[in-house]
């Protein structure tokens, strides 16, 4: 995931002793805006679904930071158990401190797919801060409760559930992903979008408190996402966050797109990066402070 004239940098951020959280700055070997983005993938992938939208910015300038969850790509494979609130809770603010006390940086726009931006919003509404910090969001295919639109999806979800349950895991990477994720992580979306319920472990209601978020958001709804994320449940998400400046983005053929875009695709296809990526770079310009950092 390298082009010319961008370098990639790995950065450790520790966990533990034992463990390290992996943050991937890109940059242009030539002049930079200094703007940042901080961007961050879902379950079952790692920072290569991030590659073309960030190779796409640091072209326009920006510097791009990806993290990779606990567990995934380079960063450490820990035995503890966690799921996405250790991921919102605990390493996102890491990733947070080190961009805002150790870089200095003043200010960041953020990019997520799918369960990072499940992630991030836990991550903020339990870190309600750096809230201030954040110029704007742009969350690909984003839902947390909305799922089991449909008679045929809810049983899908219990039967998800119940598999990886058996297995311990959902072994993704022999379909032809990226990563493999524990039921342990899972069955928090699972048990979300069974019940229609964002509730943490403690019984924080996050779908209640969302609406704290004062944050410009800009949701893309996949046409062809028919079951992680269809366009219902991220609409649903969305509008709990209930801020009239918040956008959405349907990618579909009806809406004038080259194609009813999937999961994977509206953030990892020529296509998207063709009629996808521009959008999002104006979302952000749109909202940049432009503050130099």
């Amino acid at each position: 995931m390298k082009t010319e004239g961008v370098t990639e940098n790995p950065i450790r951020i520790k966990i533990n002793d034992e463990n390290h959280i992996a943050l991937w700055k890109m940059v242009s070997k030539g002049e930079c805006s200094g703007k940042h983005i901080l961007l961050t993938h879902g379950t079952f992938s790692n920072r290569k679904v991030l590659g073309g939208i960030s190779e796409y910015l640091v072209s326009h300038g920006f510097t791009c930071w990806i993290f990779e969850w606990r567990n995934h790509g380079a960063s450490s494979k820990p035995n503890d158990k966690f799921n996405f609130e250790t991921i919102g809770v605990e390493d996102f603010k890491l990733v947070f401190q080190y961009l805002f006390e150790v870089e200095r940086l003043s200010n960041i726009d953020c990019i997520t797919h799918s369960g990072g931006g499940i992630c991030l919003t836990i991550a903020l509404l339990t870190h309600a801060e750096y809230q201030r910090k954040i110029n704007s969001i742009s969350m690909f295919a984003c839902q947390a409760f909305g799922a089991a639109d449909s008679a045929v999806n809810h049983l899908k979800i219990r039967g998800g559930k119940f598999v990886s349950w058996l297995l311990g895991r959902i072994p993704a990477t022999l379909i032809g992903r990226e990563e493999d994720e524990s039921y342990d992580t899972m069955k928090q979306w699972f048990d979300w979008n069974i019940t229609g319920e964002f509730r943490g472990a403690d019984g924080t209601d996050y779908q209640c408190r969302m609406k704290e978020i004062d944050i410009p958001i800009l949701s893309i709804f996949c046409q062809g996402d028919t079951f992680i994320a269809p366009p219902s449940g991220c609409e649903a998400f969305l509008n709990a966050f209930d801020r009239p400046q918040n956008k959405s983005l349907y990618a579909s053929m009806e809406e004038g797109y080259a194609e009813d875009y999937d999961h994977g695709r509206i953030l990892h296809s020529r296509n998207a990066a063709k009629e996808i990526y521009p959008k999002v770079l104006r979302w952000i310009e749109r909202h940049g402070r432009r503050s130099i950092s």
